[in-house]
């Protein structure tokens, strides 16, 4: 392989579509020990980590498609996935197989009443990947509000649902979840921005693609200090210093963002979301 060609070893995680099922059982374990569940199902990990996978693979695979031209001008991620996309498809298969056995085998009912919802958002973020631009790769806002959302559902139902006195309205009004759907989403979108700052020359389209994260990321950074001094409960105050060190890494990231390339922002933007975990460790340790 030649020297242009060779992928650095940090960026495999995210060509590979590990990075969103690793960051996703991560913030799982956070959301266990912040309500305190004790114990969980090492199947509710897997699980969760092989659908992350599964809906990432296939969003990726489905713009690949739906964009078409030629590899060279795709991006480093979507190039990897159309270059393998035929292992890709059968580890999506495999991993969708698996996923489907863990659920009805070992998670039992209790999660069915969960799953219609989980449905109806990821078949909303397909619906609007097919908005995608085909010519820039740009996707509509509306579904970088949906996948955060979708994401922070996703990560937090699979711990929610072993709360068996709360019900669905009782997982949406959680100020953790409502934080964490926000962080997610202002980091699905951090990327887009870039990308799009990156291609303009406008100085005002530049400014205003920086407050549409900065701004964002100053509230959240705000309300999660606040939350954490209100929060009564000192096993949730953890989860708010982890948002806010989330938030203020990802503020960093973006004020640093002209000397790194977009594939070295991909990957970091995933550490900003993995970092947190050490800051909740710290702070719950006896």
């Amino acid at each position: 392989m030649s020297a242009e060609h060779r992928k650095p070893f940090w960026l495999f995680p995210n060509l590979l579509s590990l990075d969103a099922p690793l960051v996703a059982v991560v913030w799982l374990y956070l959301f266990v020990r912040t309500w305190r569940l004790g114990y969980l199902p090492w199947e509710a990990y897997v699980t969760l980590g092989l659908a992350v996978w599964v809906i990432y693979v296939a969003d990726r695979l489905l713009d690949v498609a739906l964009r078409g031209g030629t590899p060279e001008t795709l991006e480093s991620r979507h190039r990897f996935h159309h270059d393998h996309r035929r292992l890709f498809r059968l580890g999506l298969i495999a991993a969708s197989l698996a996923s489907v056995f863990l659920v009805v085998t070992k998670l039992g009912i209790i999660i069915y009443k969960h799953l219609m919802l989980g449905g109806v958002l990821v078949a909303g973020f397909f619906g609007l990947s097919m908005l995608t631009n085909k010519t820039t790769g740009e996707a509509p806002l509306a579904k970088n509000v949906l996948a955060g959302v979708t994401f922070a559902f996703g990560t937090a139902m699979t711990a929610h649902m072993y709360r068996m006195e709360l019900g669905l309205f009782d997982l949406f009004a959680s100020h953790e979840v409502i934080c964490f759907a926000v962080l997610c989403i202002l980091n699905i979108s951090a990327i887009d921005l870039w990308e799009h700052a990156a291609r303009a020359s406008d100085v005002e389209i530049k400014a205003s693609d920086e407050l549409a994260l900065t701004l964002p990321l100053a509230l959240l950074g705000g309300a999660s200090f606040v939350l954490s001094r209100m929060e009564n409960e000192q096993s949730s105050q953890p989860f708010f210093y982890a948002v806010l060190t989330g938030s203020a890494l990802l503020f960093v990231l973006n004020l640093k963002r002209a000397e790194l390339s977009m594939d070295a922002l991909r990957v970091l933007a995933d550490v900003v979301m993995l970092v947190p975990v050490l800051v909740f460790l710290a702070a719950s340790a006896p």
